[in-house]
This record gives structure tokens, C-alpha cells and sequence, in this order.
């Protein structure tokens, strides 16, 4: 069994790349397959908009995104972090979504199993609601199956990189969304 994690941040080691390492650890446990990819390490176009990819079948723009393709068809379940910028997910994340376009007639998360993690700066009004939502969107627009954590994900609060780790709690709740998508199997 093979699980993807997505880390959006634009930040090496962000506190939502570190909440994601703490939901995959089940996996690693169970022995499966875990890849992880980091928006921080590669580099994703915005989808200009074309509509190639309709008739070609696939996506024109040659950069990182054929690694996220073949990760998005060979896994089992996905779990996506991402800090909130402006209230919504950085533009690495949103590209990423978009440039899925392009496959969608594949569709490589169909009954798949996904989860989300949100970081803002705020405890309240920081955003973080508000990412879920773009990410289990992305999910649903792609067939996948929302898996809840908290509530509906994982939410955290943190500013300067390294934060999360002074809340246990946090990185508790993150390692138990990555349980609940664990059980379904």
C-alpha cells in the first residue's frame, strides 16, 4: 500500500510539513510505501489555462508536476498540509490543483482516501478553516474521500518555523488523521 503526502508550504521544514511527517508515521508503522512531496524542493507552473490537456490528455507544461501525476495514480490515500497565505493555500498548492486539470479524465484519486492539515498564524480568523476547504474541494473534485481528523482536518496555530512542536496536542491530532484514513483499510 502506498500513501502520498503533500507538503504545500514554501518553507523547508514549516509547520505544516511538520504535522504531515506526524500524520504519515502510522503509515510508516503499518510498512507502507510513504513518499512525500515537497513544494519547498520542486518547482510546479500555473496552468495557463489552454485547455491542450483536454485533447492531448495530458498537460503540455514539462516541469515537476509528471512526478506528482505518477505519485497521484500510484498511491492509496493522500494527506495534503498546507500553511494558509491570505487566507487561502500559497500558489505552489493551488498550481499543483490546477495543473491536475489536465488528468482529470483519468481521474487517479477516484475513492481514494484524503486528509487535510491547515497551520495559520491565528487561532481565530487565521484561515485555516478556509484551507480545509480548498483542499477537500480539490478532493472532491477529484473523486477522493474526504477523511476527518479533528473535525473535518487538522488545524493548527503557529508563526516562525518550528512552533508546532511546543503542541503536543497538535502533533497528536495530526498522527490521528493519519490512523483514521489507516483504518479504513
Amino acid at each position: 500500500m502506498n500513501i502520498i503526502g503533500i507538503s504545500g508550504t514554501p518553507r523547508k521544514g514549516g509547520n505544516s510539513e511538520i504535522l504531515l511527517n506526524a500524520a504519515l508515521e502510522p503509515f510508516a508503522e503499518a510498512k507502507w510505501q510513504v513518499s512525500k512531496i515537497l513544494l519547498s524542493e520542486i518547482k510546479i507552473e500555473p496552468c495557463i489555462g489552454c485547455e491542450a490537456c483536454v485533447e492531448a490528455k495530458s498537460c503540455f507544461i514539462k516541469d515537476d508536476m509528471q512526478q506528482v501525476y505518477q505519485a497521484l495514480e500510484s498511491c492509496d490515500a493522500i494527506i495534503i498540509s498546507s500553511p494558509s497565505y491570505w487566507r487561502n493555500v500559497p500558489a505552489g498548492l493551488k498550481a499543483l490543483f490546477d495543473r491536475t486539470y489536465g488528468i482529470s479524465n483519468k481521474k487517479p484519486l477516484a475513492g481514494k482516501l484524503g486528509g487535510a492539515i491547515a497551520v495559520g498564524r491565528a487561532t481565530a480568523g487565521g484561515g485555516q478553516s478556509k484551507v480545509l476547504d480548498v483542499i477537500h474541494n480539490f478532493y472532491l473534485s477529484s473523486g477522493a474521500l474526504c477523511v476527518p481528523g479533528e473535525l473535518n482536518g487538522v488545524t493548527a496555530s503557529a508563526n516562525k518555523p518550528g512552533d508546532i512542536l511546543t503542541q503536543p496536542r497538535r502533533l497528536q491530532q495530526a498522527r490521528a488523521l493519519g490512523e483514521n484514513i489507516l483504518k479504513q483499510f
